[in-house]
Formats: C-alpha cells, sequence, structure tokens
C-alpha cells in the first residue's frame, strides 16, 4: 500500500520516470489533448463526469510528491475571443495551493499560441485531462530536481 494520496497507477510510473525540465500538463475539460501534446507524452483521461475532477483537485497530490521548478498557466491575450478583464477565478484557487504547499514563486503565463508549442515539445513527458469547466484552468508544470 501507497502512503501518498496520488494512487493513479499510470501517473505514477510516468512521473517516477520523469527527469529535471520534464512537462508535465494538468489540461482542463476544453483543451486538446488529442491533437495538443509532445510526441512521447502519455494521456491519462480521468473526465468522470463535468467537473470533476478539476484541475485543482489534480494540483494538490502532485504538488505534494513532485519538485516543481515552474507552474504555467495558459495566458490569455486582450484580443482573444474568451478574454477576461482580470485573471481567471481558477488562478486564485492555485495560488492558494501553492502557498499551502510553500510554491516560492508565482503563476507564470504562456500566451496561448506559444503555451501550445511548451507543451508540445520533446520534453512533455504527460497530460492529465481533467473535466474541469474553469475557464483558461490549464497548467504546465516543469519537474525540478530533488535535492
Amino acid at each position: 500500500m501507497l502512503k501518498t494520496s496520488l494512487l493513479h497507477p499510470t501517473i505514477l510510473k510516468t512521473i517516477a520516470e520523469a527527469g529535471h525540465h520534464a512537462k508535465i500538463l494538468i489540461a482542463d475539460g476544453n483543451y486538446p489533448a488529442s491533437s495538443k501534446r509532445g510526441p512521447r507524452s502519455e494521456l491519462v483521461s480521468l473526465q468522470l463526469t463535468p467537473g470533476i475532477p478539476t484541475v485543482a483537485q489534480v494540483l494538490r497530490p502532485l504538488l505534494e510528491i513532485l519538485p516543481i521548478d515552474h507552474i504555467h498557466t495558459m495566458g490569455i491575450e486582450p484580443t482573444d475571443e474568451y478574454a477576461l478583464d482580470s485573471d481567471p477565478v481558477v488562478w486564485a484557487e492555485y495560488r492558494k495551493i501553492m502557498k499551502e504547499h510553500s510554491f516560492k514563486r508565482d503563476l507564470e503565463p504562456i500566451v496561448k499560441w506559444d503555451f501550445y508549442d511548451a507543451v508540445m515539445s520533446d520534453d512533455h513527458v504527460l497530460t492529465i485531462q481533467t473535466a474541469d469547466q474553469a475557464t483558461w484552468a490549464n497548467l504546465l508544470l516543469l519537474v525540478g530536481v530533488r535535492t
């Protein structure tokens, strides 16, 4: 029996094999995971029902067990048809979770099309597709080093 809050075997195997600079995408329910991912990345589909699980629910156990250097959000260009007047509401939840886990950096937005390019790199090892319905909820985690 594992003494961790993360139990999914494919996720555990993939992150155990990941090294420094590996990229893990926690995708919302709208993310095109079938076409926007790295050439060797594993896809884990966790959509149970609309809204379950959320990106935040997946972020928590990953931060508990992985060293993470950076957390990128999908940034929003003002001209995007889905642009908002301020940060998406869900980003405040991410910041709260990051603070709870003593994460030292803030969220780092990458503009949408550059975000897709960052995900589609050779360093992308895992996409966890959630059923999150929040707007602009995608997160790209960069694995750090074990110290």
